[in-house]
């Protein structure tokens, strides 16, 4: 197995610490191989001052991350110190380039730039006035080089924050975009599960009440009339293998590996659902206006919530008379079910006005194309479903 190679790298404290000993020894190396100038004072005078100026500069270098605006101060002293007294000039500023950069570096930008810039300009009349006497006159040129060093170290240190915020937050943006893009997945993956669990509830609901029924019409009539008992269980074949089919359909785009979608039941198929509910004992009554091409998700919506009704009416209501109205308008379909509520005065009607999981589908179905539903029970007995769908729905639906 090959070993990856992993380097080296040093905590931020300790290449601080070696870069301050490093920085201390150039300047005091510098100053010591640089001839000294006409007229300034040795390193040696006031008790090496100058050494320990250079030296201090140098080591403070080690907590420049840590403390940039404390560390730059330091060194602008040290520095104005240094000149002020009148050392020799040479390699003495290289700690204050190095706490400059850092300063503006590492700093919070506006306020370390303001402290950078008011240091810039201490440092400036200070060096200035220290060489006021300067011998030769030429050595000036140096201060002017400390200036414009001290500008560049500062706008140096400035460029590279700017680089590292904008690389910080176009980090932050992509990590954004990608959580949005997490988020609309999640989105787009929770509405196609619940897609697919209204259409399961729908499918399933529809034949497990009928089959329900036919088998207990078929217990019941097994032994005294074999034949009506037969077409029973034809019935519940039927319905059954109809069944399956629309669950292959809803289930088969789990499979679909180019996610296509397959065809859904629209209200062609209204006479085979109203087949199956006389089969199960439901007198029904089907009134439909001159029909009109529908959009799909409309005519699948519609079909969806009379398949739902009358499974309703079948399982809480027992068999009664039915009546199923569509009302094709210019810009609305109305859908009506209404049921006349249980005949034998045995039986319980189990509905209530509280709505059920599927009258919730339905009315979710329809919020989906921006139309309405109500359920609830009538005046005069019974229970009425009527839903409104807009045919220009607002946006786009997925079924």
């Amino acid at each position: 197995m090959e070993r990856r190679a992993v380097p080296l790298r040093l905590p931020a404290l300790a290449q601080d610490a070696l870069l301050g000993l490093l920085v201390a020894a150039m300047q005091v190396q510098g100053n010591l191989a640089k001839p000294e100038d006409v007229g300034s004072r040795p390193l040696t005078d006031l008790g090496n001052l100058g050494f320990v100026l250079l030296v201090v500069s140098g080591l403070v270098l080690a907590a420049r991350r840590r403390r940039p605006v404390a560390v730059f101060i330091t060194v602008a002293l040290a520095s104005l110190v240094y000149y002020a007294v009148g050392f020799s000039d040479g390699p003495g500023w290289i700690a204050l380039f190095v706490a400059l950069y850092t300063l503006t570096s590492y700093g919070d930008g506006r306020r370390s730039a303001v402290i950078a810039g008011a240091g810039i300009a201490v440092l400036t009349t200070g060096w200035l006035i220290a060489a006021a006497d300067i011998q030769p006159r030429a050595a000036i040129g140096w201060v002017f080089f400390r200036i414009a060093a001290s500008v560049m170290a500062a706008a140096l240190g400035e460029s590279v924050r700017t680089r590292r915020v904008i690389a910080i937050e176009a980090l932050e943006r992509a990590r954004q975009a990608e959580r949005s893009r997490e988020e609309e997945a999640r989105s787009r993956v929770d509405a196609e599960r619940l897609r697919i669990a209204r259409e399961v509830h729908d499918t399933v609901a529809n034949a497990i009440a009928i089959i329900n029924v036919q088998a207990g019409v078929t217990a019941y009539l097994l032994d005294r009339q074999p034949e009506r008992a037969r077409g029973a269980l034809v019935t519940i074949e039927r319905t059954s293998a109809q069944a399956l089919r629309e669950m292959r359909a809803v289930l088969g785009v789990l499979r679909d590996s180019d996610n296509g979608r397959v065809s859904h039941p629209g209200l062609e198929q209204v006479g085979k659902l109203t087949a199956m509910a006389r089969e199960a004992g439901l007198d029904i009554e089907l009134a439909v206006t001159a029909s009109a091409p529908l959009p799909s998700a409309v005519d699948h919506t519609a079909y969806r919530i009379l398949q739902e009704s009358i499974t309703n009416v079948i399982r809480h209501v027992g068999p009664t008379r039915v009546r199923v109205a569509l009302d094709y308008g210019d810009d609305v379909l109305e859908v009506r079910v209404t049921d006349d509520g249980a005949q034998d005065a045995g039986v319980v009607n189990g509905r209530s006005a509280e709505p059920g999981r599927g009258i919730v589908g339905m009315r979710e179905r329809c919020g989906l194309l921006g139309g309405e539903l109500t359920a609830g029970p009538r005046e005069c007995g019974g229970f009425e479903v009527r839903a409104r769908l807009p045919l220009a729905t607002a946006g786009a639906v997925h079924l």
